[in-house]
């Protein structure tokens, strides 16, 4: 299906946050009608924002969905089976977005991915931006939008499941383990939605898909595009795999893994990919190699907070879900003092047990799902009920001692104490700045 007429066209935007606000505005300059829709209307400079009934949605020629409203809502399946166009905003963006586009997607790493591969980009001199579920959402990326330069965008399973047709001249899935099965149900569902990504790709295409995680090697077999590997267990070719000390890229050495600036296998797992990419986009082996080597890292990804008393602190707070906790784990030796809990997305927290046992010597619990997380690790290991951050932060204090690591790495959404993941992230950084070494 292609894009439709928006000059007169009755609209209906659904969930105002940055991506709602943003594909409204954009609307707007087409000559589209829109009625903008919140569950918790707040007031907007240049939009009337109303409250979501489902009434609201009569009247509509088309819906554009935000990422945070579920596709499958009663009113919105009403309309859709009475013949209402149903979109999300990536798609809306899509439309009138100029210049190619990486697309990247992943349960995990995808933030890091697309970060070091822009950041690349910009390194080698290449014209891009970059936005998607990081930053700048797409339909505000339109108008900076120029032909010759790269749209490098973070989509999510949410932005995704709502594409119809949406083309990544690059598209990279990273990973694919279970997340947001509170939204999704299943995860043939949730693989479906992220397969989204390769379906309108062409012959002219790349698929960039990570070898060693088989739910994304099927990918391969669902596009017409040329499938690019990475892997950190076999060689692969075209692509990138790790060859003991050293990253090899299409046949040649791109770097020492020493050289990578940022902690953990998986790490090195999002530094192939995005080399992958920014390759296929134009950059070479000796600029790739030097922008991986000054590259800042992510804010809550594995960041480093500071030393008090000999006990390091890092704040992992994207990790909001069980695999991405699993990879913060596996970055440290051991001697662990880690922070879960949050909001539950349906997840198994016993996968957890393994890796806790082995490295960690305590838990402290916050939040909605503590309870549902002690019962499931019972036994494991020491566990903490500390409810808030702000005491988990105190009583690992407390209990670590020099030689320790002290983890924020929740597995779980921030929603029911926060408003998301960065705040979190943000608040336990201003907790920690603010302990005193204990001399």
């Amino acid at each position: 299906m292609t894009r439709v007429k928006l000059q007169g066209t009755q609209v209906v935007v659904v969930g105002m946050a940055r991506s709602g606000i943003a594909a409204a505005e954009l609307l707007l300059q087409h000559g589209a009608l829109v009625r903008a829709v919140d569950q918790n209307p707040m007031p907007h400079s240049s939009i009337v924002v109303e409250p979501q009934q489902d009434h609201s949605f009569i009247g509509a020629d088309l819906i554009v969905l935000s990422p945070g409203v579920p596709a499958d809502l009663p009113a919105i399946e009403a309309r859709r089976r009475a013949g209402v166009r149903v979109i999300g905003d990536l798609e809306l963006a899509s439309w009138f977005l100029r210049g190619r586009i990486i697309a990247i997607t992943g349960s995990n790493g995808k933030t890091t991915a697309t970060a070091m591969t822009a950041h690349i980009l910009q390194a080698s001199g290449i014209p891009m931006q970059v936005g998607g579920n990081i930053g700048t959402p797409p339909a505000s990326m339109v108008q900076t939008s120029r032909d010759d330069q790269w749209n490098v965008l973070e989509l999510s399973s949410f932005q995704l499941e709502t594409t119809e047709s949406f083309h990544a001249h690059v598209g990279a899935v990273l990973n694919l383990t279970p997340d947001h099965l509170d939204r999704h149900h299943t995860m043939l569902r949730y693989a479906e939605a992220k397969g989204r990504l390769f379906a309108n790709q062409t012959a002219g295409d790349f698929a960039v898909i990570n070898a060693d995680d088989s739910a994304c090697a099927a990918y391969a077999t669902q596009t017409k595009s040329t499938p690019v590997w990475f892997s950190s267990t076999r060689q692969c070719s075209p692509g990138a795999f790790l060859n003991g000390n050293n990253i090899i890229l299409n046949g040649q050495v791109l770097m020492d893994t020493r050289e990578v600036p940022l902690r953990g296998l998986h790490n090195l797992e999002n530094t192939m990919a995005a080399s992958v990419m920014a390759q296929l986009a134009g950059s070479t082996h000796p600029k790739i190699r030097a922008a991986v080597m000054t590259f800042p890292g992510v804010e809550h990804r594995l960041e480093f907070v500071r030393d008090v008393d000999g006990v390091a602190w890092y704040n992992d707070s994207k990790a909001t879900n069980v695999d991405a906790t699993l990879k913060a784990i596996a970055a440290f030796e051991g001697g662990l003092w880690v922070i879960l809990g949050g909001k539950d997305k349906n997840s198994d927290y016993s996968a957890l047990a393994e890796s806790l046992k082995q490295k960690a010597h305590g838990v402290f619990l916050i939040g909605a799902a503590a309870e549902k997380i002690a019962a499931q690790l019972k036994g494991v290991t020491a566990t903490v009920q500390a409810n808030t951050l702000e005491v988990a932060v105190e009583q690992a204090h407390a209990s670590a001692t020099a030689g320790d690591t002290v983890l924020l790495a929740p597995a779980c959404a921030s929603f029911d104490q926060f408003q998301n993941f960065e705040y979190r992230g943000r608040e336990f950084k201003r907790l920690v700045h603010h302990l005193r070494g204990r001399a």
